[in-house]
């Protein structure tokens, strides 16, 4: 197409380049930005975001001394529910069952805290992680299209080169 509109072949070989390597600029400025702000804010300081305040916990999956998971439980006393954030496993230690356990002790955190639901947010991209969610009985509540993460400057050039959509899940474990 870009051929039939320049009559150029090197502008028509070099516009996807350009493109791709604009989206892989962005796509790592935003990221970067995300990492930036989370180090600055719960992560900088885990007693202080999850381990002080009552109804809320973090938990480190240890395999053979090294930490391959990790997962926290922001408690939300008005809604009476638990939201399970930051679930995160090493890459070379998916597949074998890690987040999922990391999965059930927020539900038995929830359940002893006598909270009514699970709540999450994801911007996974992997279905597998999706999977996961539905099969410790989350049910899928909506999606969110062009989610900006903390961190994003939201400039055109952002909006346009890097898209997310955010998912929410809820998981409802006894009536009010």
């Amino acid at each position: 197409m870009c051929f039939v509109i320049t009559k150029s072949l090197l502008l028509s070989c070099c516009v996807p380049i350009i493109l791709m390597g604009l989206r892989y600029y962005f796509s790592r400025k935003v990221i970067l930005g995300y990492l930036e702000h989370v180090l600055h804010t719960d992560m900088s300081d885990i007693e202080q975001y999850y381990m002080k305040p009552a109804g809320s916990c973090f938990w480190v999956a240890v395999l053979n001394g090294k930490v391959v998971g990790i997962v926290a439980a922001k408690g939300n006393e008005e809604e009476n529910n638990v939201e399970l954030c930051r679930m995160s496993v090493d890459s070379s230690y998916r597949g074998k069952g890690i987040a999922k356990a990391l999965g059930h002790k927020v539900m038995e955190f929830a359940i002893l805290n006598s909270y009514s639901s699970i709540v999450l947010g994801t911007t996974a991209v992997k279905m597998a992680a999706h999977k996961l969610y539905e099969s410790l009985g989350f049910a899928h509540m909506g999606v969110i299209e062009n989610y900006s993460l903390p961190g994003m400057d939201n400039t055109i050039l952002e909006r346009m080169f890097f898209q997310l959509r955010y998912h929410r899940y809820s998981l409802q474990l006894h009536e009010e």
